[in-house]
């Protein structure tokens, strides 16, 4: 596939970033339907976490791929997004499902730290 005119190739980091983005942004939707299940006032916080981080992922990947020039800014809110995610879902550590959610956030998080600091 040849790159549009003006547009550069993705580095190996930003397509391992946007990979991260979107594998945390399905674990992230997994995670509310088992956490909707559950029920309870103590989900709702971590509904939230979870609703914040898919919606910053997808977000953050979509704007990577499209070279926005406000990706930077996107991972670096993406990450912070993440690892308010991956503390939420500590919360309940005998759920497998969180443990893995809280793990593809932790991922997610460290990479998109990394793109804030690079030059896209």
């Amino acid at each position: 596939m040849t790159q549009p005119a003006g547009m550069t190739a993705m580095s190996k980091e930003m397509q391992d970033c946007v990979e991260a983005c979107m594998s945390c942004h399905s674990v992230c939707e997994e995670t509310m339907s088992t956490c909707m299940q559950m029920g309870g006032q103590a989900q709702m916080q971590i509904m939230r976490a979870l609703m914040d981080c898919s919606e910053a992922t997808r977000m953050c990947a979509d704007m990577m791929m499209r070279r926005s020039p406000m990706s930077s800014e996107m991972c670096a809110m993406c990450a912070r997004a993440c690892e308010m995610c991956a503390e939420a879902c500590m919360a309940m550590p005998e759920d497998a499902q969180m443990m893995r959610c809280a793990e593809s956030c932790r991922r997610c998080a460290e990479m998109c730290r990394a793109m804030a600091g690079a030059s896209m």
